[in-house]
């Protein structure tokens, strides 16, 4: 990390079209990266972690939920 510099947003990590998938609770749930956020069941979203709140009912670190970070 360079100081002051902001991590980079989930999203632009990985390329337009790329396809999240994540079991839970016995079904797998795909989601697709835009060029600008996410698109889960057919619906855009901002960031990984309203979707992992839609799948679970619950908060969770959007990158943690999906396995794109480490738990701490």
């Amino acid at each position: 990390h360079l100081r002051g510099a902001k991590p980079k947003a989930p999203g632009s990590t990985f390329r337009a079209g790329t396809v999240l998938r994540r079991e839970h609770l016995g079904r797998v749930h795909e989601v697709e990266v835009l060029g600008e956020g996410f698109r889960f069941e057919g619906r855009p979203y901002a960031s990984l972690s309203q979707i992992a709140r839609e799948i679970t009912g619950a908060r969770w670190n959007g990158p943690r939920f999906f396995g794109l970070r480490e738990a701490s």
